[in-house]
């Protein structure tokens, strides 16, 4: 109810969220309040923790403040990716926003690490902290806001799929952990006369290290270049498949430069009896419709291929079996022929998982052996290559 009303109040017309004004709309709304709730907690917590003399309290307390540097790194991480593109960089700023996901990351580890230390030293020298009901209430108020707060950021970083908010969330769904350690510590303190207030510290530190690398872990494979997900690929699949013209694609690749600003390029299997011009303008449609449809720069190659052709099509499925019979993985697209005189050449690309286990010429030749020795009349050029999505 609350993340609702935030959201129709502060961002209008919130559902257009592939605009990049709409995105840092929610950003600045997603930082802001993470801000104020987490100065607040901050506040309350470091004077609980000094009044009652617990440290896991206070380490609790300064995870909150830099949750509120988090909210400030992120609040400028897109205002920086939102800015246009210039001369240096055509293709905009977007991945400014991995990049200070990739700094949230960070401090939250430089912070768990801190806490880490100081709740060794607490076990090492142990003091037990002081029971006061004013305490237990504070915590029970900080644990309903943290927890609102991960489910605040849980559906701003799904509704506009951003890593930092995201990994935002991660951390705030630690924080709840942590606090309700700390709270369950705090409470023991008046029934049992051993001090559990290190070991709840360092639960805490451990909760958020843990945190801060499977995000960093995240961010990284978003800087580096990670596989599209399934839904996209499939939705660029059954999108081509409107077009009658385009008998196939492959070399499918997507560059993503940061959220809702990707390249796609492919290349589009048409007869090669179509006629040039026509060839030309299915190809020139099919760019300009997924260009408005997926917001994406998208350039594709036409690949002309033989149909209706009986002896070119019984080779097709023929080569396509053998590679298969060298692994179940492999598919070959380019496919063509050359008659000759003692020998038809049967020339494609054969593509091969990054994961396989042959090598990109070790499997080439295996599966050119194989169609020479089922087909001795046969002999294959092939070219290797890895699919990218």
């Amino acid at each position: 109810m609350l993340t609702n009303f935030l959201i129709r109040t502060f961002v209008k017309d919130y559902k257009k969220t592939e605009k990049p004004e709409i995105r840092e709309k929610y950003a600045m709304l997603s930082g802001t309040t993470g801000i104020i709730a987490n100065i607040i907690l901050f506040i309350l917590k470091l004077f609980t923790g000094i009044f009652s003399g617990a440290v896991s309290i206070v380490a609790d307390a300064f995870n909150n403040i830099s949750d509120a540097g988090s909210s400030l790194v992120t609040i400028l991480g897109f205002r920086m990716s939102s800015k246009h593109a210039d001369k240096k960089h055509p293709l905009g700023h977007g991945r400014m926003e991995y990049i200070t996901a990739f700094i949230v990351d960070i401090m939250i580890i430089i912070v768990g690490v801190e806490l880490f230390r100081t709740a060794i030293d607490k076990i090492i020298h142990p003091e037990k902290p002081e029971f006061h009901l004013i305490t237990l209430i504070l915590l029970a108020a900080a644990i309903i806001v943290k927890l609102w707060l991960f489910l605040f950021y849980r559906k701003i970083g799904n509704t506009i799929n951003s890593a930092a908010i995201k990994a935002a969330a991660l951390d705030s769904a630690s924080d709840t952990v942590a606090t309700f350690l700390v709270f369950f510590t705090t409470l023991s303190a008046k029934f049992i006369d051993v001090s559990l207030d290190g070991w709840a510290a360092l639960i805490v530190a451990c909760l958020i290290i843990f945190a801060g690398f499977k995000a960093a872990k995240e961010t990284v494979d978003l800087l580096l270049g990670s596989c599209p997900s399934p839904e996209l690929v499939e939705n660029i699949n059954e999108f081509i498949r409107n077009y009658p013209d385009i008998l196939g694609i492959h070399d499918l690749m997507i560059h993503d430069y940061g959220p809702g600003r990707f390249i796609i390029t492919l290349h589009a299997e048409v007869s090669e009896e179509s006629e040039i011009n026509h060839a030309h303008e299915v190809i020139d449609i099919l760019e300009r419709d997924m260009n408005e449809h997926f917001g994406a720069i998208v350039t594709i190659h036409l690949d002309p291929i033989a149909v209706n052709n009986p002896q070119v099509d019984k080779l097709r499925v023929f080569a396509a079996e053998c590679a298969a019979e060298v692994d179940s993985a492999f598919t070959i697209h380019d496919f063509r022929i050359v008659c000759g005189e003692s020998f038809t050449t049967l020339l494609f690309d054969l593509s091969i998982p990054v994961d396989s286990c042959f090598k990109d010429e070790e499997a080439a030749d295996k599966v050119a052996e194989l169609i020479s020795s089922k087909k001795p009349c046969c002999r294959a050029i092939i070219h290797p290559e890895h699919p990218f999505v």
